[in-house]
């Protein structure tokens, strides 16, 4: 989520920078931290995109584009794509809709049709990032811009204190989807710069929203409790803290903030200033953030964890206890300017987080670019330690006139390895195999070239969600694209279509959820796959094991049960000879659900 201020844009400006990995051409070796090298490859086809708003060059690789969506005009300016007050941000995602926050309000469109995304809804409501989640038929929406009103009025607030001033989330009503009620407003006192629905297993009554503030502090005059002056001067500083909102599901108009989680604190004093501080860490790093607040969390309630990016940090947490979130762990890197989101991967034994160095307005991807910026950063996770493996920065360098740094993503539910896909800006957006924290590869990408070839202006993918079977792409000054998985030497067609297996009803990317796979010969044929490639198992017994399922899928009812049964035994005996023995038994498993 990009972070400017401007008289339009309650923003933070993070002109600092990171250092940290070496981002690669896919196909050029990997070194022992980092994937590829600093300059372009001649193969890729990013390099000299033509520019345009809607005639842009595209260049794509394990990807297919099947349909665009324009930003509605009603409350738009196509014309000035670099208008911030109108450019869209984050998603969120119910049944056939997508939800797509923006500057000045929200839209709703209905994907049911992939090839056509209709827009079902423009809803103008100024008060910035605007970024949203859904839970049922409740709307949550962001809100940091001092010039918000309550009543979502066009005419901003230019007041120092102010009763009619919002900034905080706003839940909306969206049981009559064409007609939201806002029936809530929640004040906070740096606003809602993003925030993250969490879930209680053990209290279905409640829900709890953590809300991340990055803006100015408002008046206690305005807002009584708030204050900004720094932990030293003032225990009760509402810097450094995370307030936690709860929702009681039955009468949601009730929401209030419960809870001020210190999760900064020092864990022997209790100085709420208690992380990392920022500065400059000496040559070939760059000037990190101090840590007062968190960009983005992303919570794993199915695992108990959260993890934020807290501008100088990235921090663990632990989530059992929603309301009241703890500190597990922390990391710090003087490559990082700006922690800024975080994603686990599906068994939560690494955790990726990105830098938006700059954030996200400027040319932080340029072949004279230290590729060790605003890249990626690879953690595995363990007994609650998080131990760097190592990082990841898209390889095609960009433009002067293309704003471009690491941005949102999420998992893609390939069984047995860990896929991410993410934005870029203007950089398009790539995706990412993490399997091997110490190797990331790039796996494909969609680009295309500047939306204005003749001055950097804000624009490009905010972010990039996998959504049962599509990509969808948040696209700034154009509106919104999806995409699907083409084959390729380094995803199959089998790996494909496990992945589309996979249907969500609702998604919010900050609340991941366990992928569940369906038994099925495509699960079982994607280890497969994924041994052939890395030579996992023997030749000629790969050959056999797949001459032996593919027997076995022409079987009907206790035959093909029992064929089944009796190959996924002899797959478990191959683990203790293979050289892949862990993927080896995720085949055998694969291959013994499809005799259930």
């Amino acid at each position: 989520m990009t972070i400017l201020r401007a008289s339009l844009i309650s923003l933070v400006l993070v002109s600092s920078a990171l250092g940290a990995s070496r981002a690669a051409a896919q196909d050029q070796p990997p070194s022992k931290k980092l994937i590829g090298k600093t300059k372009n490859s001649p193969r890729d086809p990013r390099v000299g995109l033509k520019g345009g708003l809607f005639d842009a060059g595209v260049a794509v690789r394990g990807l297919e584009l099947v349909g665009s969506g324009k930003k509605d005009n009603s409350f738009f300016d196509p014309a000035s794509p670099g208008n911030f007050a109108f450019a869209n941000s984050d998603m969120a995602f119910r049944g056939n809709l997508v939800f797509q926050g923006n500057y000045n309000g929200f839209q709703v469109y209905d994907i049911s049709d992939p090839a056509s995304p209709h827009l079902r809804l423009a809803y103008p409501c100024p008060g910035g990032q605007g970024d949203p989640s859904v839970l049922g038929n409740l709307l949550f929406i962001s809100v940091e811009q001092t010039s918000a009103r309550i009543d979502c009025g066009r005419v901003g607030i230019t007041d120092t204190v102010s009763a009619e001033r919002f900034r905080g989330v706003r839940i909306f009503d969206i049981s009559d989807l064409d007609h939201p009620k806002q029936i809530a407003a929640v004040q906070t006192c740096r606003g809602s710069h993003t925030h993250t629905l969490v879930s209680d297993p053990n209290d279905a009554a409640n829900l709890y929203v953590y809300v991340s503030g990055t803006g100015s502090v408002r008046s206690g005059t305005e807002l009584a409790g708030c204050s900004g002056k720094d932990a030293a001067l003032d225990p009760n500083t509402s810097l450094f803290q995370v307030e936690v909102i709860q929702v009681p599901l039955a009468h949601p108009q009730d929401a209030k903030v419960v809870n001020i989680a210190r999760v900064f604190a020092d864990s022997t004093t209790g100085n709420p200033d208690g992380l990392a501080k920022a500065g400059d860490h000496g040559p070939g790093t760059q000037t990190t953030a101090p840590t007062n607040m968190c960009h983005d969390i992303t919570v794993y309630p199915a695992m108990g964890l959260g993890a934020g990016a807290c501008s100088g940090n990235g921090i663990l947490l632990d989530i059992r206890d929603p309301a009241h979130p703890k500190r597990i762990t922390e990391v710090s890197d003087p490559n990082f300017a700006y922690w800024h989101s975080a994603t686990f991967n599906d068994e939560a034994n690494k955790v990726l987080f990105t830098d938006e160095w700059g954030g996200g307005v400027g040319p932080r991807c340029r072949a004279t670019d230290k590729p060790t910026w605003g890249a990626d950063a690879i953690y595995t996770l363990r007994d609650g330690k998080l131990t760097q493996g190592s990082f990841f920065k898209m390889p095609a360098a960009q433009t002067e006139q293309e704003n471009c740094v690491a941005h949102n993503g999420s998992m893609i539910p390939v069984p047995g390895r860990d896929i991410m896909v993410q934005a870029w800006y203007q950089g398009g957006l790539a995706l990412v195999d993490f399997t091997d924290p110490k190797h990331p590869v790039e796996v494909g990408f969609f680009d295309r070239g500047p939306v204005d070839s003749t001055k950097n202006v804000l624009a490009g993918f905010w972010s990039a969600y996998w959504y049962n079977g599509h990509i969808v792409g948040s696209e700034i000054a154009r509106g919104l694209d999806l995409l699907k998985l083409a084959p390729s030497k380094l995803l199959s067609r089998n790996e494909i279509e496990a992945a589309e297996s996979v249907q969500m009803e609702q998604f919010n990317p900050q609340a991941q959820t366990k992928f569940i796979w369906p038994a099925s010969f495509a699960v079982a044929r994607s280890y497969l796959d994924q041994l052939v490639r890395n030579r996992g198992l023997g030749a000629a017994r790969l050959t056999k094991i797949s001459a032996d399922l593919a027997r076995a899928e022409k079987l009907e009812g206790s035959a093909r049960q029992a064929a089944i049964a009796i190959l996924a035994g002899k797959i478990e005996k191959d683990a203790t000879r293979a050289a892949d023995g862990a993927r080896v038994k995720k085949l055998a498993q694969a291959v013994g659900e499809l005799a259930k």
